[in-house]
């Protein structure tokens, strides 16, 4: 088994496809296929089944997966290590939600480099949805999530901000520094779809119902593009963050939304067996 082939296994489980697979390593698809082929026979067991959109992991192969990004992951620090002489540093893959604010982010990043400065870290962005799929197939160490985790994985409060929504210029509710759930009673109203923020999306549908009122829902999957997603439906407010409406939403007022108050909370999330420089790295995100 070489290293070479470890890496076209991990970029064939992480895209899903063998053909995206190859195209992202620079190599032709019957050359990875072949690979792909060696290595299943040298395991004696198939790591990939085919679907309609591509391949699927085993069990073996999902069993497989982890032990070989760890692998990978020494093997890339032995390089380093021998080039600069430098102290190891291990890779924490940590995954970013919608809407969290860009300073806390570089205040924990910073607290993180001092603390605890073996690791490497990455970011990428993905919905709460996506990331409990992604740390259930041990592609991300952390996630931080939208949503009170599964009793599956160990889970740490990180804090809390409101939802608030963004009214577009020349609007009755435009200026507002305060939203009340009831005015918006029949707007035009761009929100993130379900399975970006589940609990959220819950929680908002849930208080309108018991109010009575009745909102003019556009539901949508944005993470950068609300304003072109907002004037595609036609919306007047945009449920979202403060942070999140002033960077995507320039010109439209942010107010906050009350009565009720539906807080937007992040948690930070991961295996509850895990590696040491995960749990370090859980531990800084917690007190950040």
């Amino acid at each position: 088994m070489e290293l070479r082939q470890l890496r076209y296994f991990v970029a064939v489980f992480t895209e899903g496809s063998i053909s995206r697979a190859a195209g992202s390593l620079l190599i032709s698809q019957p050359a990875l296929t072949r690979q792909i082929r060696v290595l299943e026979r040298e395991l004696g067991t198939p790591l990939f089944d085919r679907v309609p959109t591509g391949v699927q992991a085993t069990v073996a192969g999902r069993a497989l997966h982890e032990h070989a990004r760890q692998l990978l992951r020494l093997a890339d620090a032995t390089r380093e290590v021998t080039r600069s002489a430098a102290p190891v540093k291990e890779q924490v893959e940590i995954a970013l939600p919608p809407g969290i604010p860009q300073d806390w982010v570089l205040v924990a990043l910073a607290q993180i480099r001092r603390q605890v400065p073996d690791a490497a870290l990455s970011f990428l962005d993905a919905s709460s949805t996506e990331q409990l799929r992604m740390l259930s197939e041990g592609r991300i160490d952390i996630g931080l999530i939208h949503q009170n985790p599964p009793s599956t994985l160990h889970g740490r409060l990180l804090f809390e901000h409101p939802f608030g929504v963004a009214i577009r210029p020349g609007h009755a509710l435009f200026g507002r520094a305060q939203c009340r759930l009831r005015d918006l009673d029949d707007v035009r109203v761009l929100a993130h779809s379900r399975a970006q923020v589940p609990a959220g999306h819950d929680q908002m549908r849930a208080a309108a119902h018991g109010l009575g009122v009745s909102p003019n829902w556009r539901l949508a999957r944005f993470n950068e593009n609300a304003l072109a997603c907002a004037e595609a439906v036609e919306a007047d407010a945009v449920l979202l963050s403060r942070p999140s409406a002033n960077r995507m939403l320039p010109g439209w007022a942010w107010s906050e939304l009350v009565e009720p108050s539906v807080p937007l909370t992040t948690w930070a999330a991961c295996q509850p067996q895990t590696r040491r420089i995960v749990g370090a790295v859980m531990e800084v995100l917690a007190g950040s």
